[in-house]
């Protein structure tokens, strides 16, 4: 994106450079204000506030730009929103409204507007917005919009914030860069909030080792059915953007090439946010469920070439989602219903790189020892897929939201599977598991991306024929159980003593003990309670 210049709309590039330390100290302060307003509890109502702000600003700093080209050019210039709802018309004076009239502009469904008239609210505007001028961004803003509300209960905080977001300058691209590293601070800070809400988060190493080994090329398309706040389309941008080298080449990225879907409205809007400040124009991501097309009517058209997710495990759906697969593989089981949808969106055909279309999912340890249905889809990517590499990875690398056991399955398209190579991703020496404050580094993935052009069984790499699953005789179905042990590893030897792992052993029997002991006087205690 360009660096700004002098405008007739009070955009002026003469504004010094923001550094990275002025943009966290700006960012910073809004967040200090908002820790004054009683209507915000935390960063998981605070973020997605500051974020839907910044939005509306970097919105207007575009249209700002676009109508300049489009002046020089002698063209009409379609702006996406329209007076007097315009970050320039009614936030850009930081001696504008403020107090319940900028409270009421913004929440009420008709409010006087900066110009003294009448008129629609500023959200109700925005989520009323349709393409029907040929701009698909409207779309994109009404949806952002339908799932945010302003918790603020001081409108004098909020002018403060809206103030301190105005000095943030989105049409440089020097300032997009830094600012988007520091969103992505954000974001992590909001991931360690969010508990239980997590799960749209996959750490960043994980996300950019799978980038890196399934390699998308450009011309080919990209797909996260489960975008989440944008993390794998973030990073397949930038390894699509070195690649970059024509006018056309740059237009294929910013409009043919990544797609999402996300149907929660949170993690939607900071998905949109993520990709506009790494440089993506207008984000194609569905706000709606991935799981809602019946799965037999998925045609060639719908097909894209690279798939790279991680889908939601442990949830349920309902059984009218249920009911898009087939008879045989119907479970509540996200993740399994997941796996089943990126199989059949997968392009049968070689890609626009001549490759074949492949697919890099994380999954939960349940799926590669599950039986029934899971079974079934497990024989489906064996027979159909080349699932050519499985990489299990250890525990707590998505600690502390989730201690479940977690695997990389990658497959594509070539042929049907002959190997499948299992790589057990090690631990540092003297390491039990990642945590929070000890999380996985993506340099830890050196030796395997060594490995992974030049396979050789080694200490931490085996290989296991795909016919080992099956009764070749009769071709019948065995387990199909990926959970296997690692043939190759040096198990670690105990270096307790035998005295100090029974000193160990009665001393947990009589921590065991207390506890059970606690327990019975607390249920006593209730019971007498409740008795008088």
């Amino acid at each position: 994106m360009p660096r700004s210049k002098s405008n007739k709309n009070g955009a002026n590039s003469a504004a010094p450079m923001t550094t990275s330390q002025m943009l966290g100290s700006l960012l910073k302060s809004a967040r200090d204000i908002m820790r004054k307003d009683k209507g915000l509890n935390g960063d998981l109502d605070r973020l997605p506030l500051l974020t839907w702000i910044m939005f509306l600003k970097f919105l207007d700093d575009i249209e700002i730009q676009r109508e300049e080209e489009a002046e020089l050019a002698g063209k009409k210039f379609k702006p996406a929103v329209e007076k007097p709802y315009r970050w320039r018309d009614w936030a850009a004076n930081p001696q504008g409204i403020t107090g319940d009239e900028l409270l009421a502009f913004i929440n009420n469904d008709e409010a006087v507007r900066a110009d003294g008239k009448k008129g629609a609210g500023l959200f109700a505007y925005l989520r009323a917005l349709s393409s029907s001028n040929g701009d698909n961004r409207r779309d994109v803003i009404a949806t952002v919009f339908k799932g945010v509300d302003n918790r603020m209960k001081s409108g004098y905080l909020l002018r403060d914030i809206i103030n301190k977001v105005a000095a943030i300058h989105f049409t440089s691209s020097d300032e997009l860069h830094t600012l988007g590293a520091l969103y992505e601070s954000m974001l992590r800070e909001m991931r360690d909030a969010a508990g239980d809400s997590g799960e749209f988060y996959t750490p960043r190493a994980v996300v950019r080792f799978m980038v890196e080994v399934t390699d998308p090329r450009l011309g080919e398309t990209v797909l996260d059915p489960a975008s989440g706040t944008g993390g794998f389309l973030v990073e397949s941008y930038n390894h699509l953007e070195k690649q970059v080298k024509t006018v056309a080449d740059r237009k294929r990225l910013q409009t043919e090439t990544l797609s999402g879907c996300e149907p929660k409205s949170l993690p939607y809007l900071l998905c949109q946010m993520n990709l506009l400040l790494h440089g993506l124009d207008a984000p194609q991501i569905d706000p709606e469920n991935a799981l809602r097309f019946k799965l037999s009517e998925i045609g060639e058209k719908e097909r894209v070439d690279v798939i790279l997710t991680n889908p939601p495990f442990g949830g349920e759906e309902e059984r009218g989602i249920q009911g898009n697969f087939p008879e045989d593989r119907q479970t509540s089981e996200t993740a399994l219903l997941f796996l089943q949808l990126i199989m059949r969106k997968l392009r049968r055909q070689q890609t626009a790189a001549k490759r074949p279309a492949r697919a890099a999912v994380v999954v939960p340890n349940g799926t590669l020892f599950g039986d029934g249905v899971c079974a079934r889809i497990k024989e489906e990517l064996l027979k159909d897929f080349n699932l050519h590499t499985i990489v299990r990875l250890p525990e707590g690398v998505f600690a502390p939201y989730a201690d479940i056991p977690t695997n990389i399955l990658f497959f594509d398209r070539s042929k049907s599977t002959d190997d499948i190579w299992f790589y057990e991703h090690p631990l540092p020496e003297g390491r039990k598991k990642y945590t929070k404050t000890k999380p996985l580094q993506y340099s830890e993935f050196e030796p395997l991306l060594n490995w992974w052009g030049a396979r050789v069984e080694n200490e931490c790499a085996w290989r296991v024929q795909a016919k080992s699953f099956f009764d070749a005789s009769e071709g019948r179905q065995l387990a199909i159980n990926f959970d296997l042990r690692n043939p190759n590893a040096t198990r670690q030897v105990d270096p307790r003593t035998t005295i100090e792992i029974l000193s160990d052993m009665e001393a947990n029997e009589q921590a065991i003990i207390a506890l059970v002991r606690e327990l019975k006087l607390l249920t006593s205690s209730q019971l007498k309670t409740g008795t008088e």
